[in-house]
């Protein structure tokens, strides 16, 4: 059938809160895509870092089917002997001491709300519901009421109020501001280390170390979403690392599922997350074995496979033929380890128009802000791929 066949079909069924690239997907492997109609696309956007490990990975793929084949989901109500392994993987991977899991990144924002608003009552003594959180001008931590409560993005918010109070937000990366923005009921700082959604955007130079050395200086939480940057998509283990930062929370998602799965954790201090009690937080399905299992595989396949360092080593390679390309189109391109942001010159095109050119020329990438390219392919990719990519994208980009 044709792509289109199944475009129009779901559009009259399906509620419009995104605008897909009009091409629709039938299977995956590895750093590739086909569509119903058999043509081959390399993902340049590995569904915003959840696909780090490639569609299919055999490794993950076993630990799925094994795991589901004795028990997928049962309840919190009980214990179950896949959370402890997965969770002390992560705790160490992260330096952390405990961690909470959940399914969707935005969840997993949320908890960490929760936690840092809890600490600041229960532990640095805010007097009651007056504790604030600063975030950055920018962000992007998903879109439940709570978070776009604090959003600076004008198009999440429309029409969805009254919102959720407690929050101040700052420029991204101006430190002297956020200095001045803490006050005696100020519980956390929450950032990303670099604005995936906003065009992978990244901060000053000791911009992240400086937030903590603020934070421990005011007794304030440093809460760092490392959802799209965490896992290896930067080069490091976490974002985070680049600086020797260590956050009092970390929130981790997308990628943690191996591509099969919506799984996402915070991980943090004792302190902090001793805050939590029976009751005071919960999912259905956070925490799941199924979940666990994949998640656990997942992170010892980044390990195990060397492909935090390789993305480090083919990010490298990535920007440096970006930055060989004469182009009429690119006003800037940065980055870090395979995650690169291209910003295209609004008065000779539009990000969404290159990139329809891009998936004739059988890559898929998506723009951001109408003047953005985001590239962020599969950590397992290679670099002959990459260089195929490189031709391609100079055919369209270049002169």
């Amino acid at each position: 059938m044709l792509n289109t066949t199944f475009i129009e079909r779901e559009k009259s069924v399906n509620a419009q809160n995104y605008d897909p690239i009009p091409v629709v997907i039938n299977r995956g492997e590895g750093v590739w895509l086909w569509d119903v109609e058999g043509n081959r696309y390399m993902d340049m956007l590995s569904a915003y870092s959840a696909i780090s490990h490639g569609y299919g990975h055999p490794r993950l793929f076993k630990a799925l089917t094994e795991q589901a084949s004795r028990v997928a989901v049962c309840s919190r109500a009980m214990y179950h002997d896949k959370m402890s392994d997965f969770l002390e993987t992560l705790c160490k991977l992260t330096g952390q001491d405990q961690a909470l899991m959940m399914n969707s990144g935005a969840e997993a924002v949320e908890t960490a709300i929760k936690a840092a608003r809890r600490w600041g009552y229960q532990v640095k003594g805010i007097p009651a519901n007056q504790a604030e959180i600063i975030v950055m001008e920018g962000n992007f931590h998903g879109r439940t009421m709570g978070i776009i409560s604090f959003s600076s993005e004008d198009t999440y918010k429309k029409d969805f109020g009254p919102f959720l109070p407690g929050f101040k937000i700052v420029p991204y990366g101006d430190i002297d501001a956020l200095k001045a923005a803490i006050t005696p009921n100020t519980c956390a700082v929450l950032t990303e280390p670099i604005q995936g959604e906003a065009g992978v955007l990244m901060p000053p130079k000791g911009w992240l170390k400086d937030i903590e050395t603020a934070c421990r200086a005011n007794n304030v939480l440093l809460v760092v979403d490392e959802i799209q940057s965490g896992l290896g998509r930067t080069g490091r283990m976490l974002a985070s690392d680049h600086e020797d930062v260590k956050p009092d929370i970390v929130i981790l998602g997308k990628a943690l599922g191996g591509g099969f799965l919506p799984v996402s954790a915070i991980a943090g201090r004792r302190e902090v997350m001793a805050v939590f009690n029976p009751g005071s937080h919960g999912s259905t399905f956070g925490g799941n074995p199924l979940a666990a299992a994949v998640g656990k595989e997942a992170l010892d396949t980044l390990i195990d496979e060397n492909l935090i360092e390789k993305s480090a080593e083919l990010g490298a390679y990535f920007m440096a033929g970006l930055q060989k390309i004469k182009s009429p189109y690119i006003t800037a391109i940065r980055g870090q380890g395979l995650w690169i942001g291209v910003d295209i010159d609004p008065a000779k095109s539009t990000a969404r128009a290159l990139c329809m050119k891009l998936l004739n020329e059988g890559i898929i990438a998506r723009d951001t802000h109408k003047v953005t390219i985001r590239f962020a392919p599969p950590l397992v990719i290679t670099k002959d791929q990459i260089y195929w990519a490189l031709e391609r994208i100079k055919k369209v980009l270049g002169e």
